[in-house]
């Protein structure tokens, strides 16, 4: 395809995502040439009630009412790619495939008079990098357009063998490491409440499109910030599982085979219970029987590790900052909010988590995350001519931590990262208020609640800060990501006066300030 340019593969692209749209039946509504810039409301004027109704069901309602027959499969599946077609940019949709699917699991259950699966008729929208046998695979780059999916992602397998629908892919960015998601095949993907921020990244198709409830479960992927950036950036929850826990076979990025930063798949979703319902069913399918490197460790929502005894509190610590970047007012209003919420529960205790070397760790993360000298991106973004997006040359270009690392580097680093590893879990232990009988520690701290990011979703280029979410990539510790609050712009100003510690913390103070003034 060279003999087309980058710029002529990219209108095949979006040609190509444009007629998915319009074989959609009955048709997508045209959208008014001039948008408001939050376009949340839209899909309530332009859709029908029974569709809007549908779409802004949570999924675990949905398996429920598909379950008993309640809703068809083809009426859901209908409304979904309705309402996904209205975002147009962000999605390549398969009406044909989804509404052939929808048929059979609706002829399934009437011939059957029941479900086939915990998943029966649910539509999941996907990132486009994890692999669908046939379909594109280009993670991004303009120049990987070409590259077909050679078989279904393990998961997906598992979703579908569950009876989910596969109704749409979403975008994501070159190179797949922004926290923001845009691409030279699409162009910027906006936040849904506000056109002028990002929905997030990598995973800022899935988020953006969740956000406005086009989808209700989706899936993503996350190596330092990927599922929860989209998340907090448009008022979902999703979850970074740690590694190994879900099959990652099938998808497609750059320096596939690397393991000193392993990235994840997980959920998006528009309820807690969806990200429940989707850990669950592919847990529950026994993953490490088709991909052996994951862990063996079933689902236990009925074995709740945060089970307290009767004269034991759960403990909670808060990390107001992490030293380096200070949050910003409406982020410390929400923790505040939640905090003072959890304080009137008395089986609850509160304290303060203490950042340890944060900096520390984005030095390692930095590190490690191109250990080729981003070759591999570099190589991707030159097949086809493209030009280098703005955060693709910051996260590279401008990353004094990105170098090709010899064997003995890589090595030093990984012991790095292992020593810092150890280093917090002994910060962790030291919450203890006693010990075990065979001395390990008791009573320590439950878990940490703390920012996703410095901001609420910033202006579009600007999300440079990853400090907040990568330390649990380096850390491998799951991370779950709900929405709290928003905005407040009669409450939440900027704190005048305040001096940065830091060029990290200027940068972050100064987009506070442009984010209210404008």
């Amino acid at each position: 395809m060279a003999e087309h340019g980058w710029e002529g593969i990219a209108k095949i692209a979006q040609d190509f995502r444009d007629a998915s749209v319009r074989r959609v039946e009955p048709s997508v509504p045209d959208v008014p040439s001039e948008l408001p810039k939050d376009v949340t409301d839209l899909p309530r004027r332009l859709l029908a009630e029974n569709e809007v109704l549908i779409t802004q069901t949570a999924p675990e309602n949905l398996v429920e009412s598909l379950a008993i027959g309640k809703l068809t499969c083809i009426a859901v599946v209908t409304a979904f790619l309705r309402r996904a077609g209205l975002a147009q940019k962000l999605v390549n949709l398969l009406p044909e495939e989804a509404l052939r699917r929808a048929k059979y699991l609706d002829d399934y259950y009437h011939e059957h008079n029941r479900p086939i699966g915990l998943l029966h008729g649910l539509p999941i929208s996907v990132k486009e990098h994890i692999g669908m046998k046939g379909k594109g695979l280009n993670a991004g780059f303009v120049g990987w357009w070409h590259h077909k999916g050679g078989d279904d992602a393990n998961t997906l397998k598992i979703l579908w063998q569950a009876g989910c629908v596969f109704y749409a892919r979403t975008t994501q960015p070159q190179t797949l490491m922004h926290l923001e998601t845009s691409n030279n095949l699409y162009g910027v993907t906006v936040n849904p409440f506000n056109r002028d921020l990002t929905p997030g990244g990598s995973s800022g198709g899935e988020g953006a499109l969740l956000g406005l409830r086009g989808s209700c479960l989706g899936i993503g992927s996350d190596i330092g910030g990927s599922i929860r950036s989209p998340a907090a950036n448009c008022g979902l929850y999703g979850l970074r599982p740690t590694s190994y826990r879900i099959p990652v076979g099938g998808w497609s990025g750059t320096m596939q085979g690397e393991e000193h930063i392993v990235a994840v798949m997980g959920p998006l979703s528009t309820s807690l219970e969806g990200v429940k319902l989707f850990m669950k069913t592919v847990l529950s399918a026994k993953p490490w029987l088709i991909e052996p490197s994951c862990v063996p460790i079933p689902w236990r929502d009925q074995d709740s590790q945060l089970t307290v005894a009767q004269n034991k509190k759960l403990r909670i610590a808060v990390l107001w900052s992490d030293g380096i970047v200070k949050p910003h007012p409406p982020i410390t209003r929400a923790l505040t909010e939640v905090v003072t919420k959890l304080r009137d529960i008395p089986a609850i205790e509160i304290s303060t988590w203490e950042p340890h070397k944060h900096d520390e760790a984005w030095e390692i993360i930095a590190s490690l995350f191109f250990a080729d000298g981003a070759q591999e991106e570099t190589a991707a973004i030159s097949t086809s001519g493209e030009p280098w997006r703005p955060l693709s040359r910051y996260i590279i270009h401008e990353n004094p931590y990105v170098k090709h690392l010899s064997v003995e580097e890589i090595w030093y680093w990984t012991n790095r990262r292992e020593q810092y590893r150890r280093a917090y879990n002994d910060v962790w232990n030291a919450t203890a208020t006693g010990t075990g009988p065979h001395g390990e520690p008791e009573g320590t701290v439950d878990v940490i609640l703390a920012p996703v990011g410095p901001g609420a979703a910033p202006p579009l280029d600007q999300s440079r800060y990853w400090g907040y979410t990568s330390l649990w990539n380096l850390l491998d510790y799951p991370a779950l990501v709900f929405p709290v609050s928003k905005v407040d712009p009669e409450v939440d100003q900027v704190e005048e006066g305040y001096e940065p510690t830091n060029e990290k913390d200027a940068f972050n103070y100064h987009l506070c300030k442009l984010y209210f003034i404008s």
